[in-house]
């Protein structure tokens, strides 16, 4: 099977008339369908549960965007059961059967695409600037995969041998969970899940409960493309049993994670020991976020930097691990570079409301976040010089940027990931001492550096040690294929979504050996 080369999804404009006027019939069918009930889906099955959960509009939160099944350590067992079943078959398929099928499934999200745009908008509040390239990454996954498998079923080239047959090839693994977040519910966990099935391999997907409707809404797409059933189970549930639960199974053979850092080290821990059952050592792949820093010295483009970097620090209202949260600017342009920042803040933030009618500026997920990022505000007069002081407002989660100058390196809002449209703002006298201030917390997922100076990049280049570097521009926005996406530290494990060995974790190498010539004499 041959393919064309890969290419990136392009993005939509939602500047047009005619653009606008698409996704107000996508927004309107979407409306219809509100508050419906949604089944666990487990094989071929559909199921109900005990326990349910109402998935709201975060920027209304009165409205219900889907009452969801959520699922038990019963089900999790009933899933990997399946998957395991389902796993003999569909390693067996041919490689180019399971990239046509993938094929299959990205044109049917590409044909969806603006329905699922006004589905981020519902459940998760994300417009349709930001909601645009997810789902054009998320398109790219299917794509990328697609060739990505049909490469590595090629195996690798080894050293001959003239008496000998010789072949280096990859295996799947067998049942993987795939337990993802609610910020990009569609490309964070289509990103696992789909090369973990371009692999061969089985998946028990666990939303977060806050997206999961959006869950549902994928799982459509794979089973209207001809995945067979069993290859994918979908089972929402509350984290604490059905996330630890998969993570315990002695059939799962791996477990991909996105994030927070508490629950992904605790990933970690529980899958690295044996469990009654178990006959393997499990493979654990994570990403826990980032306190990303910026920094900016004179010689940018300061007009350039500003709008960057606030679209880093306040695009889905700061809730992207890959936002930047750390501002460092050079003592000689702190106080002009630091102005133009805030004037671009207030302008992007006054542009507040529904994303279904694509604002600019919306809530952020519920209450617990509200919550979290007021106590972080309430701390900030103590931490530093408050010159935008957030707050709640509006009917739903709405919180209005906050913005910290004069912040020390170990201070809490220095160091600790808020999630949310929250900026601290640094100092540094030389370039080498704002690296090291970049450099000072326990994450390493992206960063980016604003100058036009040849060697401060190059500098930057050999001593900013994050897993994602960006150079005068924004550090958010990564595409499949272009900018392969993964952190150090305690940002994660890796390996890099969106790279060209991204598929080996889901697989196993096996060489084998047929010998053809036997020595003289026996």
């Amino acid at each position: 099977m041959s393919l064309h080369p890969f290419q990136n999804e392009p993005l939509l404009n939602f500047r047009s008339p005619e653009e606008q006027a698409r996704m107000q019939v996508e927004v309107d069918r979407v409306k219809a369908q509100l508050g419906q009930s949604y089944p666990l889906r487990i094989g071929a099955q559909r199921l109900s549960a005990q326990k349910v959960f109402l998935s709201r509009d975060p920027a209304q939160p009165t409205t219900v965007v889907g009452e969801l099944q959520m699922g038990s350590s019963v089900h999790v067992a009933m899933a990997v059961a399946e998957a395991q079943k389902a796993f003999d078959a569909w390693s067996n398929v041919e490689p180019w059967e399971r990239a046509a099928m993938l094929l299959r499934a990205g044109d049917i999200l590409r044909q969806r695409r603006r329905e699922l745009l006004a589905w981020l908008a519902f459940e998760v509040g994300k417009n349709f600037d930001q909601a645009d390239g997810e789902i054009a990454e998320a398109i790219d996954h299917f794509e990328w995969n697609a060739r990505q498998l049909l490469s590595w079923n090629q195996g690798k080239e080894i050293q001959p041998i003239a008496t000998e047959i010789n072949e280096y090839r990859y295996l799947p693994l067998g049942v993987g969970a795939v337990i993802s977040p609610w910020n990009f519910p569609s490309t964070l966990p289509l990103g696992m899940a789909v090369a973990a099935i371009a692999a061969g391999n089985t998946v028990v997907l666990k939303p977060a409960e806050e997206s999961s409707v959006i869950a549902h809404q994928l799982f459509r797409v794979f089973e209207d493309a001809g995945l067979p059933p069993g290859v994918l189970n979908l089972v929402p549930g509350f984290g604490a049993e059905v996330g630890d639960a998969l993570v315990r199974h002695p059939d799962v053979k791996f477990v991909a994670f996105v994030g927070s850092r508490n629950v992904g080290t605790q990933i970690h821990h529980r899958a690295s020991g044996l469990v009654p059952g178990q006959r393997h050592l499990k493979r654990v792949m994570t990403e826990m976020g980032g306190k990303n820093a910026t920094i900016v010295t004179a010689r940018a483009d300061m007009d350039w930097a500003a709008r960057e970097v606030v679209a880093s620090v306040i695009g889905y209202q700061g809730q992207k691990c890959s936002a930047t949260s750390r501002l460092i600017l050079l003592d000689e342009i702190h106080d002009e570079f630091l102005g133009a920042v805030l004037a671009e803040i207030d302008r992007v933030s006054k542009d507040m409301g529904h994303a279904s009618e694509n604002h600019a500026f919306g809530p952020v997920i519920n209450q617990v976040a509200v919550d979290k990022i007021a106590g972080y505000v309430a701390q900030a007069q103590s931490q530093g010089n408050v010159l935008r002081k957030g707050a709640q407002t509006g009917e739903g989660y709405c919180f209005t940027p906050t913005v910290v100058d004069e912040v020390a390196v170990q201070s809490p809002i220095a160091q600790e990931e808020i999630f949310g449209p929250f900026l601290a703002v640094l100092r540094a006298k030389s370039l080498a001492e704002a690296v090291q201030l970049a450099n000072s917390v326990e994450y390493a997922l992206t960063g980016s550096a604003f100058t036009r100076d040849p060697q401060e990049l190059e500098y930057v280049r050999r001593n900013f040690y994050v897993g994602n570097l960006y150079l005068n521009r924004s550090s958010t926005g990564a595409m499949a294929g272009v900018h392969p996406f993964g952190g150090f530290k305690l940002s994660g494990t890796g390996p890099k979504v969106g790279s060209p060995d991204y598929l080996g974790f889901f697989l196993q190498a096996q060489a084998v050996t047929q010998k053809v010539r036997y020595p003289w004499g026996e």
